[in-house]
């Protein structure tokens, strides 16, 4: 079995609305000198079989079809130990 994290993100300079009401709610809450916030998806996903290499080759095309939006969100894929 290979487990993998994989965090989604908006790519800079794509607005992010959610992320600025998460900070003016920290700000409201008392929490001063956050500058920003941006917000993201994050996905633990396992895998059966033990090649390490096809997996990552997988998760990557899992996100360009499904996971990720391409045009505003970028991608990481992490292979957990």
């Amino acid at each position: 079995m290979i487990r993998a994290r994989i965090t989604v993100t908006l790519k800079n300079g794509v607005l992010d609305p959610q992320g600025v009401a998460i900070g003016h709610g920290l700000a409201s809450l008392g929490f001063a000198g956050v500058r920003s916030v941006r917000q993201g998806k994050i996905f633990d996903i396992e895998l059966d079989g033990s090649d390490r290499a096809k997996a990552k080759a997988d998760l990557e095309a899992m996100c360009r079809k499904l996971l990720a939006n391409m045009v505003i969100e970028d991608f990481a894929v992490e292979l957990l130990p």
